[in-house]
């Protein structure tokens, strides 16, 4: 998969599949926030499906991190966590998927223009989004089969020259996406497990 995918994926814009039962809210919150640190999973807001597949706010937090429900027309277990600071770019994100019109990267995304209008705004600090991915999620024992975790940080504007990060994947190592625009993120894919 290319990073772009990733990146979607965590988005919650997975391509249309055939129609799928929604698994209930806690059902789905307990999937969801397995992407979060344990010691922040009961105080995440957790975003996940109404019965008619649409996202809603499952569970309201109290702490700094909101967490996406896996999509439950996706073939793969997929959740995310991030900052409630990058809520804003990541709702747009959704809202833009469910409507059909959402790009992927600064050429043909919506938000890098909303961004540097001052229209969308993003987080001035480096800001962390958690990617678990997996075969299946089992509720009742809270594990994920196949487990996989990346990693992304939004810095808006960073560049090769103010990070020294490279600009291409190398296996494992960090790198930085979308250089210099308002979206650039340093990607930590690790190796998966065999």
């Amino acid at each position: 998969m290319t990073a772009a995918i990733l990146v979607t994926l965590a988005l919650g814009a997975q391509a249309p599949a055939a129609p799928a039962t929604i698994p209930p809210p806690e059902v789905q919150i307990a999937g969801a926030v397995q992407a979060a640190p344990a010691d922040q999973r009961a105080t995440a807001t957790v975003v996940g499906f109404d019965a008619q597949g649409k996202h809603t706010t499952l569970r309201p937090g109290t702490g700094s991190l909101v967490c996406l429900a896996d999509d439950p027309k996706a073939a793969e277990f997929s959740v995310a966590c991030y900052h409630k600071d990058l809520e804003p770019f990541m709702a747009r994100g959704r809202d833009l998927a469910a409507s059909g019109t959402k790009g992927r990267g600064p050429a043909t995304d919506p938000r890098y223009k909303e961004i540097e209008s001052g229209a969308l705004k993003m987080p001035s600090v480096p800001t962390l989004l958690t990617i678990v991915q997996g075969s299946a999620f089992d509720a009742a024992a809270g594990t994920v089969a196949n487990s996989y975790t990346r990693w992304v940080i939004y810095t808006p504007g960073a560049t090769a020259e103010t990070t020294g990060l490279p600009l291409t994947p190398g296996p494992g190592a960090p790198w930085l996406m979308f250089p210099g625009t308002p979206g650039a993120h340093i990607m930590i894919s690790p190796a998966r497990p065999k």
